[in-house]
């Protein structure tokens, strides 16, 4: 017999993602999992009936390949009423399997071998994978703490001739940060005429905090026409475990992001699509989440109030970054470690999502949880620090 052949591996650097190993820890040790980013409290029962009305209607063989018309439909109409912005439903909105295969799909359609893709770190841990997997090349653009700001001239300074696409995710995760306008005209004012395309990662377009408006990238008009706009379902509605995102892009973008995406999924579940179209009819179902996830992260800073933690309360999302740098200098991955074995508490080490592991001394805990889970966490995390 011939020797099996040894796998060469396409991505060499990657192992397990940091969220199923903190997430497995947890589930081991019986901890409060405030690690991994989905909520823990259940979806409005209304969705749940919607989805049980689809699956009567026999709303149960294969979807369209962009997605069922009416879901389409609704998401056009939502943009446009929140953000101004008309997209054509059958032309240029795409429903996905989740956010992730969005981005992934985008980035494979634009991206050719050699393009250098800049990415601001910390960044999620799809993006460079894909990239990679494209043939590209991540160009890191480090934002540090307290504030993450996002420094124009270094942005200018690392972009070359073979800069083909910007990688932006706002609300940003894991730092909570939210764009502003002049952000956006920044960004705008580097990209010029030059050919360089935009992935906008929104899925938490709903979730900004202290009456800070969510600016998307398709209200600019210079950066709309070259970009590639990615919302999720699961971030809003409490359905993680659904993963039905979207892509909005303009026409002839949208051509070459469906011949990717009817590769890797074709179609998405198609009685949770009809469930959420109707859903989306009433627009209260979304435009009152900011203030529900603000008395989550409000609790859960005045629960953690009494520790030695330092911390910038977050603009955006549903995770909530703090600094044990005056308690100890233990690497944060370490720490983030212990707390979950010893006071049953887990978190996300921030220097997971920097190319070079940079360690600020930082956790990340997301506070979409029941409120009870809330107040243990604090009073735990609390004790410790206190010791």
């Amino acid at each position: 017999m011939q020797p099996i052949q040894t796998l060469s591996s396409k991505l060499p650097r990657v192992g397990t993602t940091i969220f199923t190993v903190m997430s497995k820890l947890a589930a081991d040790v019986g901890a409060l999992n405030l690690s991994q980013g989905f909520p823990s409290f259940p979806a409005d029962p209304a969705l749940l009936d919607l989805v049980t009305k689809a699956l009567r209607a026999n709303h149960n063989q294969y979807a369209p390949m962009a997605g069922v018309p009416v879901l389409r439909e609704a998401i056009a109409q939502k943009t446009a009423d929140v953000y101004g912005i008309n997209y054509n439903p059958d032309t240029e909105i795409t429903i996905t399997s989740g956010a992730t295969e969005a981005l992934y799909a985008a980035i494979t359609a634009v991206v050719q071998p050699g393009d250098e893709v800049i990415v601001f770190e910390p960044a999620y841990d799809s993006y460079v994978p894909a990239i990679e997997l494209a043939g590209g090349i991540p160009v890191y653009i480090t934002l540090t703490p307290p504030d993450y700001a996002i420094d124009w001239t270094q942005v200018a300074e690392q972009m070359t001739e073979r800069t083909r696409l910007i990688l932006v995710n706002t609300p940003h995760n894991p730092t909570g940060r939210v764009w502003t306008r002049d952000d956006l005209d920044q960004l705008a004012d580097l990209i010029g005429d030059r050919d360089i395309f935009v992935i906008a990662d929104e899925v938490y377009e709903h979730i900004t905090f202290d009456r800070r408006p969510h600016v998307s990238l398709m209200q600019h008009p210079v950066l709309q026409e070259r970009t590639f706009v990615v919302g999720s379902f699961g971030k809003t509605f409490h359905v993680t475990g659904w993963k039905i995102g979207y892509c909005l892009a303009p026409a002839d973008l949208t051509v070459e992001f469906r011949k990717i995406h009817q590769f890797l999924t074709f179609s998405v579940s198609t009685p949770m699509q009809y469930a959420l179209a109707e859903y989306l009819q009433q627009p209260e179902r979304y435009l009152e989440l900011p203030a529900f996830y603000q008395q989550k992260r409000d609790l859960f800073l005045q629960a953690i109030a009494g520790s030695r933690f330092r911390y910038v309360p977050t603009e955006g999302t549903f995770f909530q970054n703090v600094s044990y740098e005056a308690i100890t200098d233990e690497p944060d991955y370490d720490l983030a470690i212990r707390l979950t074995k010893e006071i049953g508490v887990a978190s996300i080490p921030v220097s997971v999502f920097y190319d070079q592991k940079n360690d600020y001394k930082i956790l990340r805990f997301c506070f979409a949880k029941d409120d009870d889970t809330l107040l243990r966490a604090g009073e735990r995390l609390v004790k410790w620090t206190n010791l």
